[in-house]
């Protein structure tokens, strides 16, 4: 009887077990066997640390990571990537997924995937199914749009500059071109210079300039904040980078391995071009002309669909081309196409096979693919080589014509070329100045004496001009021949405002020439005094700061930045030397009254003012003087400070919140051990329930940057939890 039952209960179980296996579809049996090679570490700043057996296991386990972290910013990337935006917000966003649109393909992109080398198509298999292994797993977790990943996906957001570069395109001409029948909308100029000017940091310096003799890097993103998350991938084939991650994309974007390391900064070098189409209608049928020949523009219709409030609906919209590219707006009478780079699969090789790169003829090789197209690129390792390669996709064009500008689409004498080489580019190695930097300025002074000469180049590699932050680094940079990690973190944060320099001395003279008889004279004499004594350097007890910053915005207010354009003069050159003394200390009687009206006095410090907020993971934050926050001493890169805070006042409040500047900031040391020390904005969660939602908030408000745990031995007693994804 026993044995009887003991066979029944045997017979139940392996019937049991065969309907599981049944039960378990091919897809899932592959999330469970890559679950079991990877390994997350998360540390006791909720950073993760993932290893995989192979290359493969560990994008799906790094992707899984970053799923738990902020599944919502990583679907969004992939929601705009693919221009479905509107899916989700709506009828407002269809001309942003009709931009998208125009570029990224979702057929195209199959057939370039079907395309793709092997070993790429596993990462990308491994992301799709990372992403989708976290969503069966949460099924709380709802998607906005995308509730099943496939690995083509990965290609339409494969490299950060590719977004960059569609979204330069004015979403106002392109709706009034395709929206109303080919109108034309002429844009006024930008009058503002107090917005920040975005952008990044990126500092190397060679061994020559260290105390400790080994190479150092900068890495100082400016973007907007929870942009990127913060994570290490490791692999049994030679992975081991470590660094920001744009949520979504599976390598690190901006960081280091234990040979070297990268930092990417907005480059002025011209990479995209617009050309003037002269259009002939005959019949029905739209054709440009092209030397001697009217060629058919192609067209297609485009199908974008909408959320509404009672489902979805779609409009379709027949969009234009040339050889160049399609068709973005009309002007002067013509129609306006853009040409820019679109080499998918090379930009995701380019992107992960620089992670794995061992030294600098490596990454070098890796850099000829040519599709970091709107970056410049700042390189250490830890042979103590340091290195600067401006941009990575520079067509070769005709000199004679300005590229600044539309050309002529009708001359084929305006045709792209191939690309300049790396070495036909300007780039630096190993300068003789021991340093060099980008503040997404001009190279032309990116290693001071040793710095690239324009002369070399033809004039369309660089449209950039210096900034008040290029100005700075110089400083700061030029003399330092004992640098140390901790003395580059300071370098990071060195706390001068180069605009300041002209600006304040000529609002000082304004002040002495003002007659006794103007009462705005007594009214502003101790802000005047405050001034005279000031050393041009941000603090969050420096009222003086507060001043200046308020009295520039004031006469921003006055568009004076149009003015110093009419004149063909920087606005600091124009203050003092051509705007008017009583304009100027009007100014500073009016920044003085805002300050007295928002708190309480004009003699507020500037950390009073200028705050760190983070309530909630919106992407759209709901700033409020009426919930907590924090100060931070450093003001927007705008006023020369390197590190980059850029704030302003929101809806119903009075102090001024930051959304974007310094983000992950790192600086590494590449000696025979990796050393490194990092901050992320915020912290590494997004889930605001989480001890780490913002658990580094003080440390990024004060540059007080946290120890890296780079190596498994640095992990130990930092340890929060080990596991594999899905347990």
């Amino acid at each position: 009887m026993q044995r009887s039952v003991r066979r029944s209960l045997l017979l139940l179980s392996f019937a049991l077990f065969a309907l599981t296996l049944q039960a378990q579809t091919p897809e899932t049996a592959r999330y469970q066997q890559a679950a079991r090679n990877v390994t997350i570490t998360r540390d006791n700043w909720g950073i993760a640390h993932v290893h995989g057996k192979t290359d493969a296991d560990a994008v799906f386990g790094m992707i899984y990571a970053q799923a738990e972290d902020d599944f919502n910013r990583v679907e969004t990337n992939y929601i705009n990537s693919m221009g479905r935006l509107a899916e989700a917000e709506g009828e407002s966003a269809i001309w942003r997924d009709l931009r998208m649109k125009l570029f990224i393909d979702p057929q195209a992109m199959k057939a370039e995937y079907e395309k793709t080398p092997t070993w790429l198509q596993k990462l990308m298999i491994a992301w799709a199914d990372g992403l989708n292994f976290y969503l069966e797993k949460h099924p709380e977790v709802k998607p906005r749009v995308i509730k099943h990943f496939e690995p083509w996906m990965a290609l339409t957001f494969s490299e950060g500059s590719i977004g960059g570069d569609i979204e330069t395109i004015n979403l106002t001409q392109l709706q009034a071109f395709y929206g109303n029948d080919h109108a034309t909308v002429a844009l006024n100029q930008a009058s503002s210079f107090v917005t920040d000017p975005g952008g990044s940091n990126g500092v190397a310096v060679s061994p020559k300039n260290t105390i400790g003799k080994h190479a150092l890097l900068l890495i100082n993103p400016h973007t907007s904040f929870y942009f990127r998350s913060e994570l290490q991938m490791s692999s049994d084939e030679g992975l081991n980078s470590y660094g920001a991650v744009t949520w979504g994309q599976f390598f690190i974007y901006q960081g280091f391995n234990e040979h070297c390391g990268w930092m990417h900064t907005s480059s002025a070098v011209d990479a995209i071009d617009e050309y003037l189409e002269t259009i002939v209608k005959k019949g029905d049928q739209f054709y440009y002309k092209y030397g001697n020949e009217a060629r058919p523009l192609t067209t297609s219709v485009i199908k974008v669909p909408y959320k509404t409030n009672t489902g979805m609906a779609e409009k379709s919209f027949t969009v234009y081309r040339t050889q160049h590219g399609p068709i973005i707006r009309a002007q002067y009478g013509k129609w306006v196409s853009i040409s820019l780079m679109q080499e998918h699969v090379k930009a995701l090789t380019q992107s992960y096979s620089r992670t794995k790169s061992k030294n600098y003829a490596e990454f070098k090789q890796i850099m000829e693919l040519h599709t970091n197209s709107s970056n410049n690129t700042i390189y250490a390792d830890a042979d103590g080589n340091i290195a600067y390669f401006h941009g990575n996709f520079i067509p070769r064009r005709d000199p004679k014509f300005d590229w600044t500008k539309p050309v002529d689409g009708s001359n084929p004498a305006t045709d792209w070329h191939e690309l300049l080489s790396v070495d036909e580019s300007p780039k630096l190695l190993n300068p003789a100045s021991g340093w060099l930097y980008n503040s997404n300025n001009s190279p032309w002074s990116a290693a001071g004496p040793s710095s690239p000469k324009q002369s070399d180049y033809p004039k369309y590699v660089d449209n950039g001009v210096e900034s008040a932050r290029g100005l700075h680094a110089v400083r700061v940079l030029e003399t330092k021949k004992d640098f140390t990690i901790d003395g580059l973190r300071e370098a990071a944060y060195d706390s001068y405002l180069t605009w300041f320099e002209k600006p304040i001395p000529a609002l000082i003279k304004a002040w002495d020439q003002t007659s006794e008889s103007n009462s705005l004279k007594a009214k502003t004499a101790d802000q005047i005094a405050l001034l005279r004594k000031w050393d041009f350097r941000w603090s969050g007890e420096s009222v003086p700061t507060s001043l200046a910053v308020y009295w520039a915005e004031e006469l921003d207010r006055q568009r004076i930045a149009a003015d110093a354009r009419r004149a063909g003069v920087t606005v600091p050159d124009y203050i003092a030397t051509t705007a008017k003394a009583e304009q100027l200390v009007a100014a500073l009687s009016a920044a003085s009254d805002k300050l007295a009206n928002d708190f309480g006095k004009w003699q507020t410090p500037w950390g009073d003012i200028n705050r760190f907020q983070r309530l909630t993971d919106d992407i759209v934050h709901p700033f409020t003087d009426a919930g907590p926050s924090i100060p931070v001493a450093f003001t927007a890169a705008t006023w020369g400070s390197l590190a980059s805070f850029a704030a302003r006042p929101y809806k119903g409040s009075k102090k001024i919140y930051g959304t974007s500047g310094n983000s992950f900031v790192a600086v590494v040391e590449f000696g025979k051990t990796i050393q490194a020390k990092a901050v992320t904005a915020g912290g590494e969660s997004g889930n605001p329930s989480s001890p780490h939602f913002n658990d580094q908030a003080r440390r990024y408000s004060t540059g007080d940057l946290r120890e890296v745990y780079f190596y498994p031995a640095q992990l130990k007693g930092h340890t929060e939890r080990e596991y594999h994804p899905g347990n």
